[in-house]
């Protein structure tokens, strides 16, 4: 009897087996996808020596990052500006951008000296902001739907960590650049990597929002836990102080370093870039409304502002990706070039307005804002001495985004009207020309022959 009950055993045993290894392989092939997309974005983030260094991991915090950011604004575009008349949307939209000035007044005098003073707690910073939007995005879930006043607090709570992270994150990158790695290569990275999380996770928040308008903030919600923990991998120098010196916003006279002390090319790129910072903001406000109400040929509002959306996003990648195959060859004259650029697209856009030359002006602005961004961290790198290279990254910062809220307040308030509208834009960018295009000119066309500007 005990051998029969032996035979059936192994006889059960080796039915099992094929049932199992079948079992194995399908849990294989459907795990495969997944396993096989996260080794693939793995590879790419960490090469060149930034997963030893840790770069890797922070571009994929910024995935993680933009791709929470843009679950909000999917939510709150949708409670703020399309579920009202175009009106009542220019007041809501305007008191949202009104409260977002209170971020970067926040940003400049607190959080600024407060890095400087706290160097050890960058990690702890950035998942801090993380979080803070994890619990937010829920406590507006309630809110969404009905756009009551109690949604403004949380979005600005919202703002303020979002930008909190960027001033964090730009200080950070210096520390983590990978062995004769470019810092603006390590930047075009870390864009990139954010923008495609954004183009990603876009469609997936409107996707959410036909469920239900509190969904994409669920997803928000879920994405930023993920970013909270993924903030304390990072490797443990991103708090090193080592050497740093922070650098006060703006002096006259002091001997201590300050932006005016860190050379010419750094300030008049920053100018430069404040007018592509105010130029972003003024189209973003200024054709969501335009577009409302005067949709481009043939389409609706909706898909107008669709096509100019990703018009202005290929640009801005594009860019992105051209500035780290330039790899900071003559940043100076790749601003006035950009500045050059971009006027002659509003230009353009004023004197034959239409919906080809709104598509070219969004793509031109966010090519050239991409490559003049790069530039300018390319010319901190090589003008800024690595003692107050973070600060000045961290500075910059705010006062890039301080420039984009102006540019939205000028979109609002702005007759509807296209060819002033693009006249506007075309005098933001002549501005930032006429303002730093010849110091840029000036350090480039003399810069083999004179020192490099150090404090």
């Amino acid at each position: 009897m005990g051998h029969y009950d032996g035979v059936a055993a192994a006889r059960s045993s080796e039915g099992d087996g094929p049932a199992r290894r079948a079992g194995r392989a399908v849990g294989r092939a459907l795990h495969l996808p997944i396993t096989g997309t996260a080794r693939g974005i793995r590879k790419v983030t960490h090469a060149h020596g930034a997963g030893e260094s840790g770069l890797g991991k922070l571009i994929e915090l910024h995935a993680v990052n933009g791709a929470g950011d843009v679950m909000i604004t999917v939510a709150l575009a949708s409670t703020v500006f399309f579920s009202v008349p175009t009106e009542a949307a220019r007041g809501r939209v305007a008191l949202y951008l009104a409260i977002t000035m209170a971020p970067f007044i926040l940003l400049a005098p607190v959080i600024g000296p407060l890095l400087d003073r706290l160097p050890h707690g960058r990690r702890a910073a950035m998942a801090g902001a993380m979080l803070a939007r994890a619990l937010l995005a829920i406590m507006m879930s309630g809110a969404v739907a009905t756009g009551d006043l109690e949604l403004y607090p949380a979005a600005l709570g919202v703002l303020v960590s979002s930008k909190a992270y960027g001033v964090v994150r730009s200080a950070v990158v210096p520390r983590l650049l990978p062995p004769k790695f470019a810092l603006v290569k390590a930047n075009s990275r870390v864009t990139l990597a954010g923008l495609l999380a954004t183009g990603v996770a876009a469609p997936i928040g409107v996707a959410l929002q036909q469920i239900g308008p509190q969904w994409p903030l669920y997803g928000a919600c879920a994405l930023f836990v993920l970013g909270t923990y993924w903030a304390f991998t990072m490797p443990p120098k991103v708090d090193s102080a080592k050497g740093e010196t922070p650098v006060r916003m703006i002096a006259h006279g002091e001997k201590k370093p300050t932006l005016r002390t860190v050379g010419p090319s750094v300030l008049h790129g920053l100018q430069a870039n404040a007018a592509h910072r105010a130029l972003s903001g003024f189209l973003i406000f200024f054709l969501a409304f335009l577009l409302r109400e005067h949709p481009l040929s043939g389409q609706s509002a909706a898909v107008s502002l669709g096509m100019v959306g990703v018009a202005a996003g290929v640009g801005n990648a594009l860019g992105t990706a051209i500035g780290a195959w330039l790899k900071a060859r003559a940043p100076e004259a790749i601003i006035v070039t950009m500045l050059s650029l971009v006027l002659a697209a509003a230009v353009a856009a004023a004197v034959f307005f239409g919906t080809g030359m709104v598509a070219v002006l969004g793509a031109t602005a966010g090519l050239s804002q991409a490559l003049s961004k790069l530039s300018l961290d390319a010319v901190i790198q090589r003008d800024v001495p690595e003692q107050v290279r973070t600060s000045t990254f961290a500075r910059s910062e705010t006062l890039l985004q301080m420039a984009w809220v102006v540019g939205g307040a000028i979109g609002i308030v702005l007759p509807l009207n296209g060819v002033v509208g693009m006249s506007v834009a075309a005098g933001i960018v002549a501005a930032g020309a006429v303002t730093s295009g010849r110091g840029l000119l000036g350090p480039a066309r003399h810069r083999g022959a004179t020192p490099k500007a150090r404090v």
